[in-house]
């Protein structure tokens, strides 16, 4: 009955392959083993299975594709074979053992079942099934190698498996590289010892791969820690996988979970089947708090991100204290992604003060709102780390460090007093390619030669410095130039973006600050400044990932004054202060107005957008080199308290006032300005 069953299993599995194609790619397939030079002792053949249309065809063999890799494997084998045979696509495939299929599934059903949450445990005994998983790669090997197949002859010259390939050894999942290659085999015939014919090895590539809960990361960031505990799983990724995972991105895995054995242990590892980029999905709804306080502000398109600001952080800081770094880390947050062609935004910030305690919280804050943060200590590993490889490849795995580990989101770097030189010097040195470097030496990690890899930085950072600790550079009285602590000119240029938030003179506002700390300290959680507008933490969070979705575009109006602002501060600094603005000012520039327009919910880059990115690059150049022939206040952007109506007229009064400013000094010092700004 059995065989029965086999034989109505296997036209199942030949009706399912010319309908879904696969004959034909087998066919295709064979076409590069027709080279009389190229004997193996296996032909590996990968065959695409959509389980749904393999359930349509017959349920029992996709039950079995589902539920029983193993023998559906064997049975697809075995079509394969007769396929080969009967159209003579391979004369050197000589028995079924020499075919060896690999059964790639294009998806699961949608069940609990057929999940894998990388929380669960205990990881016990079970069926080798296929299952779906998602996690973030955490460390991750060098390509090695292992054995796909190896012919074994018997060492018995009378016996029939002297000769030809009786005696087959093919990889299966699970197996180590004993399982397949070693010298205690036995023939099936007369029971003597086998031994292997080496030229008939077929080696193929293999990786190993550390993949975690993505709520791992909660440890890493500002929170308070989770009472959670995350161990990672280890992935075997083969052949056409390898290199197909980076440190730090997010994947959805098909894999089957096996059993290692390797004496006196046993590890509970998966075996990939297919690999896919994944995105968990936010909520990009916009609350009704929001939505009403832009049809308020729709008359003025400054007002709604700086009534945004204003109010964004009220657990940290009074409103209206630190209103242009709430508007820079609102604006990295929304700008911080990567686009569809996979070109990654980031808006790099550096915060200049002495109070560096209340500002690191509400950079803290703002961190636990992106949709991956973390914070860096300044003890721990910031890009990369190596050891052995602990499953016995003994090759070098690549642990990834906090940046790594913040791919698409933001790296928290904290105060850069507490770093050492030679680590600031690796920072500017990734501010400025956008790429880290590690170096492995090949002896100390089994291999030939050594080898340098390079790791792109995908993230944005964020950090503070203190002016009163030593000075990163000379005395300098050049106008508006700020002290800038530890932290030396070359590096504070690498960050782009430089924020100075000014020490808080007077007794009131020192006392506003005082009595907001000791009611957050003595009732948490109750308002303390009721007013029309009550925004939450969720409301921040679900406004930013909308805003962040949104696809924009510079309007010819916006692209002139930034053109227009990058020519001529170009040509006066450079005459009179000797600095050259690089290419990278340019794209501060547009990043700051795409994310501007953003946070304002529009999807049309504005000349208003353009006046508040000149503004901040400007006064962060400003500090860096100092004043140039535009001249403008500190805190340009915020030059009013925002207490009420009024104060947002005097400030859209303030900037319309800045806005002309900023076209006559282009007017002025643009090359070939007239032909794109009208004077007035």
């Amino acid at each position: 009955m059995k065989m029965a069953d086999n034989l109505s299993l296997k036209e199942s599995v030949l009706f399912y392959l010319d309908r879904s194609g696969g004959l034909q790619k087998l066919t295709e397939d064979c076409k590069q083993f027709s080279d009389p030079q190229h004997n193996e002792a296996v032909y590996r053949f990968c065959i695409s299975v959509n389980p749904s249309d393999v359930i349509e065809v017959d349920p029992v063999l996709g039950d079995c594709v589902l539920h029983d890799p193993l023998r559906a494997t064997a049975l697809f084998q075995s079509v394969c074979f007769l396929a080969v045979k009967t159209l003579s696509l391979v004369e050197k495939i000589h028995t079924e053992s020499q075919v060896n299929v690999i059964l790639k599934l294009t998806h699961l059903p949608p069940f609990p079942e057929y999940m894998l949450d990388l929380c669960s445990f205990p990881r016990e005994y079970g069926p080798m099934r296929p299952v779906s998983m998602e996690g973030l790669v955490i460390a991750m090997t060098r390509v090695t190698k292992y054995t796909q197949g190896a012919r074994f002859l018997c060492i018995n010259d009378d016996c029939p498996s002297s000769t030809g390939f009786h005696h087959i050894r093919v990889h299966a999942p699970g197996a180590t590289e004993s399982a397949t290659v070693r010298n205690d085999f036995s023939c099936m015939n007369c029971n003597s010892q086998l031994k292997e014919d080496v030229k008939f090895r077929v080696l193929g590539d293999k990786q190993l791969v550390e993949l975690i809960h993505v709520k791992a990361l909660d440890v890493l960031n500002a929170h308070q820690q989770s009472k959670h505990r995350y161990q990672s799983v280890t992935l075997f990724l083969r052949d056409e996988l390898c290199n197909s995972m980076r440190i730090g991105r997010l994947y959805r895995v098909l894999g089957i979970p096996v059993h290692v054995h390797q004496w006196p242990n046993i590890t509970w590892s998966v075996e990939a089947n297919s690999v896919r980029l994944w995105e968990p999905e936010y909520p990009h709804k916009v609350s009704v708090s929001f939505q009403e306080l832009l049809k308020a502000t729709a008359s003025s398109p400054w007002r709604f991100p700086a009534i945004v600001a204003h109010y964004f952080g009220l657990d940290m800081a009074p409103p209206g204290f630190y209103n242009t770094l709430k508007l820079c880390l609102l604006l990295s947050l929304v700008q911080t992604r990567a686009d569809a062609k996979d070109t990654f935004h980031y808006l790099d910030l550096l915060v200049v003060t002495t109070d560096t305690l209340i500002l690191d919280r509400l950079m803290a804050y703002s961190l636990g709102l992106a949709c991956r943060g973390v914070r860096h200590q300044a003890s721990g590993e910031m890009f990369a780390s190596l050891s052995r490889d602990e499953h016995g490849a003994g090759t070098a795995n690549i642990h990834a460090g906090s940046a790594l580990l913040a791919t698409g989101g933001i790296c928290m770097l904290g105060d850069l007093g507490f770093y050492k030189k030679d680590r600031l010097d690796s920072i500017q040195s990734v501010l400025e390619g956008r790429t880290m470097s590690m170096f492995i030496p090949g002896k100390k990690y089994g291999e030939d030669a050594d080898q340098q890899l390079s790791f792109p930085i995908q993230c944005s950072f964020w950090a503070l410095t203190d002016p009163s600790q030593r000075s990163g550079r000379a005395d300098c009285d050049v106008l508006g130039i700020a002290e800038m602590g530890p932290v030396p000119i070359q590096l504070a240029d690498a960050f782009g973006l430089v924020i100075q938030c000014r020490d808080m003179m007077g007794e009131q506002t020192l006392l506003a600050q005082t009595v907001h700390t000791l009611q957050q300290a003595v009732q948490p959680g109750k308002p303390l400044y009721p007013s029309c507008w009550g925004f939450s933490s969720q409301d921040y969070q679900e406004l930013l990932a909308h805003a962040q979705s949104l696809q924009v575009e510079l309007s010819p109006g916006a692209e002139k004054i930034i053109h227009g602002y990058y020519m001529a501060s170009r040509r006066v600094r450079t005459q009179s202060q000797g600095v050259k603005m690089s290419v990278a000012s340019i794209k501060l520039l547009i990043s700051l107005a795409e994310a501007h327009c953003k946070l304002c919910l529009r999807t049309r880059v504005l000349e208003e957008d353009a006046v508040i990115a000149v503004l901040l690059c400007e006064n962060s150049v400003t500090l860096k080199h100092g004043a140039s022939a535009l001249v403008i206040p500190p805190d340009a952007v915020f030059p009013c308290d925002l207490r009420d109506v009024e104060g947002l007229h005097r400030r859209d009064t303030t900037l319309d006032e800045l806005h002309q400013n900023i076209l006559r000094f282009i007017y002025t010092y643009a090359p070939g300005a007239e032909t794109y700004i009208t004077e007035e």
